[in-house]
């Protein structure tokens, strides 16, 4: 069903992909915020998707691996924060929720009211769940937020209670 050849790595096979099966991510299921943040930047997600040699499209334009990527991104929300970054893993996972368009100079861009949403959404979620657990993660999600082309503004944490 699936494999994981080296720690940090998950293997996704068509067969987990076609019947939305999560067994693959089940070592990072349900697990304590801080055993997230210590995975933070380091987790490669493999999807195996069988296409024909002649096949252009980009993962994020196969329907079927998107809804499991919809899926794995609604029960495991701590995902893109684990999500390895510089190698484009982190933007691949989120292309595959957002619309988002791709130019050969520019890369992926992302449609900029979708990825405002769905980043603010994902940070407030994030820092809540950490914060109750007493830990600090807004480093590592202004990081995430970045890589994404998302600038957060300085004063965004303001409002928010302080930590500890």
């Amino acid at each position: 069903m699936a494999s994981s050849p080296t720690p940090g790595s998950v293997t996704v096979s068509g067969e987990a992909i076609r019947h939305l099966d999560l067994a693959p991510l089940e070592p990072l299921l349900y697990r304590p915020p801080a055993e997230y943040l210590a995975r933070s930047g380091s987790v490669e997600l493999h999807l195996e998707w069988p296409r024909a040699a002649d096949d252009p499209r980009e993962l994020s334009e196969i329907p079927e691996v998107r809804l499991w990527s919809l899926r794995a991104d609604a029960v495991c929300p701590w995902l893109p924060l684990m999500l390895e970054r510089s190698g484009g893993q982190l933007t691949r996972h989120v292309a595959m929720l957002l619309p988002h368009g791709f130019s050969r100079q520019e890369g992926i861009r992302f449609a900029p009211e979708s990825l405002e949403l769905w980043i603010t959404h994902r940070l407030f979620q994030l820092d809540d769940q950490a914060r109750g657990a007493g830990l600090n993660c807004r480093g590592g999600l202004a990081q995430m937020a970045a890589v994404l082309g998302f600038e957060l503004d300085p004063g965004f944490w303001n409002p928010l209670p302080p930590i500890g």
